[in-house]
C-alpha cells in the first residue's frame, strides 16, 4: 500500500544463514638478512577473497583489478600505512574468489594483515638473535607515533623486567584508520593447551582524544571482538549452507574470559583524525599469538585456536 511504513526486522538467523562473511585469507612471508642479521629484504603475498570484488566491483575496474583495501595496514601511506622501514620491500594480493560472499568484518582486512605482519616481525626477530621490542625500533625511525605506541604498550606491561613465574608476553602494533595502536599482553599456558590471559595493555593514539572515558571503553571493546575472532569464531559450510545460526553455535568471549584492559592514551595532534571503535581489534591476535609462541615454543598459523585444540579459560 503506497504511503504505508512497513517495518522489516532482519533475525540473527537470518543475519548468519544469509548475510556476508569475512574473506579467507592466508599470506605467505619471506625475508632475506646479511651476515650481520641485518634485514635486506621483505617479501608478503597475500592470497584471498577481495570485498570489493564482491560489495563495490567497480573500484576494482577502476584500480585494474586490484582491491585496495586488502592492503590496509601495509599501504605506503594513509591511514592504514605500514609502520616499518624496510632496504626493500614488495606486498602483492593474489585474488581468489569463493562462491562465498565476503563482506565488511570490524575492522576489515587491517585484521589479518597486522596477524601476518606483527607475527613475522617477531619470527625476524629470533632469527636476527634480537628483542622483539627492539627489532621492530630498529625499523620505525621514520614512523615515531607508531614508535611512540610501541614504547608506551612495552613500558606498561613491564617488557624489560622478568615476567612472573609461568607468565610469557607478547606484542604487536599497527596503523589503522589514521590512529596508532599497540598492544602487549602476559598469559599462561596450562598443560592442557588452556590459554589464561591476565592483562593486556592497549596504547593509542588517535590524534585527539575528545572523550577519554569513551576511548577506553572502546579499546577494551575491540578486545572482546578481536579475542573472540582468535579463539572462536568460526562460520563453517556444510551441503551448500551456514551451519551457525545463533550465538549458542557462533561463540564469542564470555565475561570470566575477558581479561583486564589498561588503556593508554596518547594525543600525537596532526591533521587526522584517527578512529577508535575498529583500530585495536588489529593487535589483539598478534601479541597474544607471539605470547602463545613464547609460552609454548609453537606457532599457530590458522585460526580459530580451537581448531588447534587451543582453549581461552
Amino acid at each position: 500500500m503506497p504511503g504505508v511504513p512497513i517495518k522489516l526486522i532482519w533475525t540473527r538467523e537470518e543475519d548468519m544463514t544469509q548475510g556476508r562473511y569475512h574473506p579467507v585469507m592466508m599470506a605467505k612471508m619471506s625475508a632475506s638478512f646479511d651476515d650481520k642479521k641485518n634485514l635486506t629484504s621483505f617479501h608478503m603475498r597475500l592470497c584471498g577473497q577481495s570485498i570489493l570484488h564482491a560489495v563495490r566491483p567497480a573500484i576494482v575496474a577502476a584500480n585494474k583489478g586490484m582491491d585496495p583495501l586488502t592492503f590496509q595496514g601495509v599501504f605506503n601511506t594513509g591511514e592504514h600505512a605500514f609502520g616499518y622501514h624496510f632496504p626493500d620491500y614488495h606486498i602483492d594480493h593474489v585474488m581468489r574468489n569463493t562462491h562465498v560472499p565476503p563482506g565488511f568484518w570490524r575492522g576489515v582486512n587491517v585484521n589479518q594483515n597486522a596477524i601476518f605482519m606483527e607475527c613475522f616481525m617477531d619470527e625476524m626477530a629470533e632469527i636476527a638473535g634480537v628483542d622483539a621490542v627492539e627489532f621492530r625500533r630498529k625499523y620505525m625511525d621514520k614512523y615515531p607515533r607508531n614508535l611512540a605506541v610501541l614504547n608506551a604498550a612495552a613500558e606498561g606491561i613491564g617488557w624489560t623486567k622478568p615476567a612472573p613465574a609461568g607468565v610469557h608476553r607478547g606484542i604487536a602494533q599497527m596503523k589503522a584508520f589514521g590512529s596508532f595502536v599497540a598492544a602487549a599482553c602476559e598469559l599462561s599456558v596450562n598443560k592442557n593447551n588452556e590459554v589464561k590471559i591476565h592483562r593486556i595493555v592497549a596504547a593509542t593514539d588517535c590524534g585527539y582524544a575528545v572523550n577519554p572515558a569513551q576511548i577506553r571503553r572502546q579499546v577494551s571493546g575491540s578486545f572482546v571482538y578481536g579475542l573472540s575472532a582468535l579463539f572462536l569464531e568460526e562460520c563453517t559450510v556444510k551441503n551448500g549452507r551456514i551451519e551457525q545460526t545463533n550465538f549458542d553455535t557462533f561463540n564469542s568471549l564470555r565475561l570470566a574470559q575477558m581479561p583486564k584492559v589498561e588503556t593508554i592514551i596518547l594525543e600525537g595532534g596532526g591533521p587526522e583524525w584517527g578512529g577508535i571503535g575498529e583500530p585495536t581489534i588489529a593487535v589483539a591476535a598478534p601479541a597474544v599469538l607471539n605470547a602463545i609462541y613464547r609460552a609454548t615454543g609453537k606457532r599457530y598459523r590458522t585460526i580459530p585456536l580451537k581448531n588447534s585444540g587451543v582453549k581461552l579459560v
